[in-house]
């Protein structure tokens, strides 16, 4: 039996141009915000709503997708406007229209996550999806090892030609919309669920299997330990007192975790994802942990080396865990459920990490990741592997 199937190749390389897209804009998109006027409290609301719609509007595209029986459109949508909003960044510089380009992009990605995670889901086996989430988070992530890569090269030779690489970005943003063209799906049986409002989604908890509810609660009390990368990178610069050693190393730790992706989800295939995905806690308490007392900026590239193997450890085995307790005819709203409620406990925990940055120090914030982990491994060694 073939496990990368057209399909699952075909949408991780949506997901790879999407990324280069993306990360492309990375290292330039606080570069530009601070050089039109936007202080770093701006800059953080700005992400914050961004990353919210993100988060909460997965679930409802998530359920919508669902009662459609269809993927497909979602997943266009979702990734033209993420396409459409690198450009307008440029167009204009006035802080609502930011704060609209910024929101549509991430907007975006709450349109298509759940729809595209349920194609995904829908190409395997319960005993291949590993693989198959493994393979398409390699994909995108070596998107995220490209992207900053080529923003690094033009500024090189273009210095402060920020304007240049959002329009630059639109062009795999838009390539990643063409592929999802060479796709066909035909319509599944609709949701089990009723229709309702935009938070109608919720109502899966209702009807979720006693594993799922389990599973999902272990996951979101995690997610409220794993802040944004923002404050690896941070500490990273406290340490080697220069920008090139953290971009350096982010790059590296994608290049891992592009690598690792795939051999995990192998991994976790025969060995038992629950097992592989503890492992994976386990690597991020020890990376958080040293992160707490690093002073060498040697150990920067060594943590985020594990860092990487980290992530691919638990990134995509999450969801092929997930969806093999979904119910078939719910599947992106159970990814959708997940999903938005990771994307609010991670918001949750980047601004516990701010507040704890600033009032107490550094070392509170991975130490205080560190102690909620821990607590989530016991949570999720006590379940059984569905």
């Amino acid at each position: 039996m073939r496990i990368i199937t057209r399909t699952v190749w075909i949408l991780s390389l949506v997901s790879l141009f999407a990324d280069v897209a993306s990360e492309m804009l990375y290292p330039v998109i606080p570069l530009y915000l601070q050089e039109i006027g936007f202080s770093v409290a701006w800059i953080g609301l700005l992400e914050g709503v961004a990353g919210f719609t993100a988060g909460i509007s997965k679930g409802y595209f998530g359920k919508l997708s669902d009662e459609k029986g269809l993927r497909l459109p979602f997943v266009k949508t979702g990734y033209f406007f993420s396409a459409l909003s690198k450009p307008m960044l440029a167009v204009a510089a006035f802080k609502l229209w930011i704060f609209f380009a910024r929101t549509l992009d991430r907007l975006g990605k709450g349109v298509r996550t759940a729809a595209r995670d349920a194609l995904l889901s829908k190409e395997a086996t319960r005993e291949t999806k590993a693989r198959v989430f493994g393979f398409h988070r390699g994909m995108d992530t070596l998107g995220a090892v490209l992207g900053p890569v080529f923003a690094l090269i033009w500024l090189y030779y273009y210095p402060g030609g920020y304007t240049s690489i959002f329009y630059l970005a639109f062009i795999p943003g838009l390539i990643s919309v063409m592929l999802i063209f060479l796709l066909r799906e035909q319509k599944q049986p609709a949701s089990t669920l009723a229709r309702g409002n935009f938070f109608s989604f919720f109502a899966y908890w209702k009807i979720a299997t006693p594993p799922y509810k389990r599973l999902v609660t272990g996951l979101a009390l995690f997610a409220i330990a794993n802040s944004s990368d923002v404050f690896l990178l941070l500490k990273a610069k406290q340490v080697a007192h220069n920008d090139h050693t953290a971009i350096v190393a982010y790059i590296l730790y994608n290049v891992v975790y592009a690598l690792s992706s795939y051999p995990m989800g192998v991994v976790a295939d025969s060995m038992g994802k629950k097992k592989v995905f503890l492992f994976g806690l386990c690597l991020f308490v020890v990376v958080y942990g040293g992160f707490a007392f690093i002073t060498s900026p040697l150990l920067v590239y060594t943590l985020f080396i594990i860092y990487g193997v980290y992530a691919a450890a638990t990134e995509g085995i999450a969801k092929a865990w997930i969806t093999n307790m979904a119910h078939d005819q719910n599947t992106a709203t159970a990814i959708g459920f997940y999903t938005s409620l990771e994307s609010v406990s991670s918001l949750l925990a980047s601004l516990i990490a701010g507040f704890l940055w600033s009032g107490v120090g550094s070392a509170y914030v991975f130490l205080f990741s560190v102690m909620v982990t821990l607590v989530a491994i016991v949570n999720l060694g006590r379940l059984r592997e569905a």
